[in-house]
């Protein structure tokens, strides 16, 4: 695991926009990378062609669909001009044909660092016909794969990983999987039991996955992955449905093409919301769902409680803030990825805060209990790590550089205090496009638009 307390030295210091005056500014918000990515693997597995409108174009979706077509699946990018897939300034217009094929081998996958391409792919290279080998950024030798990669064993696929239960690995792809039923331990990453459930109506027995661990974190995400998977013609026996707690089945069929229109990612959404929280500000977010199952969607509730207000209108969600910030007690177990923007707003706030859920953000892109507490602590906060989350207790910061470690979150974490702090450098902001391509021409035009 990474050291906190040797910061990485990075040359490229990004000063971040500090705000003279309330923001009031419409952003439109680039499509969800969990969508994309999940939409991309199921469109793979498909009998037939299938679509994905306003898809997200970032370094971690393109990671998803280069493996895939490695993996011997076409992806066409084309322009619609069709003013109903209008996107932002990355994707407007823009589709992409998912053309299934027989999957084989050999090949190669870059995971880089995305959680999803290094835990969705490994099923799926199960079932291609040859070897695939993954590997990915240093860092994600470090993420843990133990339990995708242990009920793969069990349900019958062979990988090479030198008893590491981390990447590099090499899956043996026999062109097919038996399935049946497992055991894993997902407590570290719900995205263990997402990537089993995305793969598995093509596995020959279906699979039925059984979480014996602790508290299963981010399940906002494994109702996603069910949502998508139903709307592709699945059978899906869950525990939200009234099924047996902590057990999902998927029974083998076929997967149906698919014309899908990518949700914006509203966990991307909240640097621009917590700008309308800290200036008083007003910002519109074009397209926002009236039903998701993203975890950003929490955001309008926390924020609420935070000081700010909201409303759902034709515009999309307008988000009004008051200047005023309040601390929080919030567990945030279901929406961990959204800690780093919150834990950015709680050090700015009139009272302290307490996040909890989120031990497992430790073994995010990096960890990020610890380099949240180190950065904010270093710009004069008070900041400590407890078993679980943070206790933020808020004090006047100062100016300072800001490291990311390579983390697109702390990347915009950090932008959110250089709002309201003179003097944040953010070091390496280039990692925001890991899921959030041209945030610094983003950011700086939603605050031009106010200013």
């Amino acid at each position: 695991m990474r050291d906190m307390t040797e910061a990485p030295v990075h040359p490229a210091l990004w000063p971040a926009p500090f705000a003279t005056g309330a923001v009031d500014a419409t952003v439109t918000v680039p499509g969800s990378k969990s969508v994309t990515n999940r939409a991309l693997v199921l469109a793979s597995l498909a009998a037939e062609p299938g679509w994905l409108r306003r898809p997200l174009r970032s370094r971690d979706s393109l990671l998803m669909a280069e493996a895939l077509r490695a993996l011997g699946v076409g992806i066409e990018e084309t322009v619609s001009s069709s003013s109903s897939i209008a996107g932002g300034p990355e994707s407007e217009g823009e589709a992409w044909r998912i053309i299934p094929a027989g999957l084989h081998g050999p090949a190669t996958v870059d995971v880089g660092n995305a959680g999803t391409v290094m835990r969705f792919l490994p099923p799926v290279a199960a079932l291609a016909d040859g070897p695939v080998r993954f590997d990915g950024d240093p860092r994600s030798y470090e993420r843990p794969l133990h339990g995708v990669i242990d009920a793969l064993r069990a349900l019958g696929a062979r990988i090479d990983d030198d008893g590491r239960g981390a990447l590099p690995m090499t899956v043996h792809g026999g062109g097919a999987l038996d399935g049946g039923a497992v055991e894993i331990d997902a407590s570290s990453s719900s995205q263990f039991v997402s990537a089993l459930l995305l793969s598995a109506p093509r596995f020959n027995q279906g699979v039925e996955v059984r979480h014996i661990g602790g508290r299963l974190p981010s399940m906002p995400h494994i109702r996603m992955t069910v949502d998508m998977l139903r709307a592709v013609g699945a059978q899906v026996d869950e525990p939200e449905t009234g099924g047996e707690p902590n057990v999902w089945r998927v029974s083998p069929s076929a997967v149906l093409g698919r014309d899908v229109t990518i949700e914006p990612d509203l966990s991307n959404a909240q640097p621009f919301l917590a700008a309308a929280l800290i200036t008083g500000g007003r910002v519109v977010i074009p397209d926002w769902p009236s039903r998701t199952t993203q975890p950003g969607d929490a955001l309008r509730e926390i924020f609420t409680e935070m000081g700010g207000s909201c409303e759902l209108t034709d515009e999309g969600l307008v988000f009004t803030g008051t200047g005023k910030i309040h601390g929080i007690d919030v567990d945030l177990g279901e929406v961990g990825e959204l800690t780093p923007g919150i834990a950015a707003v709680a050090a700015l706030a009139d009272s302290p805060s307490t996040l909890r859920g989120v031990a497992h953000l430790r073994l995010h892109e990096t960890d990020r209990l610890a380099a949240l507490t180190k950065e904010i602590n270093e710009l004069g906060g008070d900041v400590t790590e407890t078993e679980d989350g943070l206790h933020i207790r808020p004090r006047p910061l100062h100016g300072g550089i800001f490291h990311t470690y390579d983390d697109h979150r702390m990347a915009t974490a950090g932008s959110i205090i250089g709002l309201a702090v003179e003097g944040v450098e953010i070091e390496n902001v280039a990692t925001t496009a890991k899921t959030l391509p041209d945030f610094p021409r983003m950011w700086t035009a939603m605050l031009g638009a106010g200013n």
